[in-house]
């Protein structure tokens, strides 16, 4: 691009990936948006629903200060609760800004007061969505009121395709999110700690059926083989459920963590939520399936159909039901050369595609198609 774009972008947080998939990605987008030349500033509430559960573990602040280390080249400022609703705040922060990004995981008063700014101070304004609440909860997308931004940015096309035709929007955009590749790579540790591992949280029955279904069922059959899940949310109920079919259940793990998980265990699975595998909102996977990919360990899917052909044939296996999860499960771990050659597959495709560089490049040529 021409010049240096002055970005500020809104997230309920950055600092805290507990139950806060959204991190994983907006961490790696921000950075690499820095790299390509452009003046990044990130904002998030002093205190957050995502943090304050995230202090509560006793990792929390091991995660905290890990996110500092990692990702010190990004500037981050904080605000109180009536700064987040005060205009002239916003207005002496954000006037010399050319694009304000808002994630849709922020209170809509948030969204009113910007957009109440934009002409004053001269940004132009978008709204991220990364969530199935425009499917599932059209109403409470609408108090954003959406339609008085320069543009909406969805992490898929069947999401794009309901602000289009629900909502009425023409400046829609599909920029999928992808792995922050300086983050998550292939390691080589010293031994497998793990056959089967899984990161996901439970999360408002979305899809506990399915974990039950695609992970807890093969386990018990496969009582030989060691299957961990981590992840947040999983009441006393579901983790008693996991005990009785032998799955270790780990708890919160710092998603910087995740590679040296992934490296530990000599396969993973996918199981998307509900939303995400119905017809509505098909063909979005998830978080994990990038950075998965992205760490060359050989990946299992749940029943989900990749309509927008973002990965190849071979780059994962793909099931339809738990007797197929099994016996998936069995022929990757007992043939370690096919199971290799898939992890390279997938992760060719995902360096080829799905890097947070491939969307901060595809995000530098929305800024410049708003600008012309």
């Amino acid at each position: 691009m021409s010049r240096s774009l002055r970005v500020a972008y809104l997230a309920h947080s950055f600092r805290s990936d507990w139950n806060n998939g959204n991190a994983h990605f907006l961490r790696g987008l921000m950075r690499h948006l820095g790299e390509l030349g452009h003046e990044i500033h990130l904002f998030e509430p002093e205190c957050s629903w995502s943090l304050e559960n995230l202090e509560l573990e006793s990792n929390g602040r091991q995660s905290l200060q890990q996110f500092d280390r990692v990702y010190a080249n990004l500037r981050l400022q904080t605000y109180s609760a009536s700064q987040g609703m005060d205009a002239t705040y916003w207005l002496r922060t954000l006037e010399e800004m050319d694009f304000v990004l808002l994630h849709e995981w922020n209170p809509p008063e948030l969204a009113h007061v910007l957009l109440g700014l934009r002409q004053e101070a001269g940004f132009r304004i978008l709204f991220h969505d990364t969530h199935h609440r425009a499917s599932s909860s059209p109403e409470a997308i609408a108090r954003f009121g959406i339609d008085r931004f320069d543009g909406v940015l969805v992490f898929g096309d069947s999401l794009r395709s309901i602000y289009v035709n629900t909502f009425g929007l023409d400046k829609v955009w599909t920029l999928h999110e992808a792995a922050d590749t300086s983050v998550f790579r292939p390691l080589n540790p010293m031994r497998k700690a793990d056959d089967v591992v899984w990161i996901g949280n439970w999360g408002d029955e979305e899809r506990s059926a399915e974990i039950k279904h695609f992970l807890v069922k093969p386990a018990e059959s496969l009582s030989d083989r060691r299957f961990t899940i981590y992840g947040v949310r999983y009441p006393e109920e579901a983790q008693a459920v996991l005990r009785s079919a032998g799955v270790r259940y780990g708890g919160y793990l710092p998603n910087l963590m995740a590679p040296e998980t992934y490296a530990a265990a000599w396969l993973t699975v996918h199981i998307p939520r509900q939303q995400y595998a119905t017809e509505c909102m098909t063909g979005i996977p998830t978080i994990r399936v990038f950075e998965a990919l992205a760490c060359g360990i050989p990946l299992i899917s749940a029943p989900w159909t990749d309509t927008e052909k973002l990965f190849r044939e071979g780059d994962y296996l793909s099931v339809r039901n738990a007797d197929e999860m099994r016996r998936a499960i069995e022929y990757l771990l007992s043939d370690r050369e096919a199971a290799a050659a898939q992890a390279v597959r997938g992760l060719e495709t995902l360096l080829a595609r799905h890097t947070c560089r491939h969307r901060a490049e595809q995000l530098t040529k929305i800024f410049e198609e708003l600008l012309s």
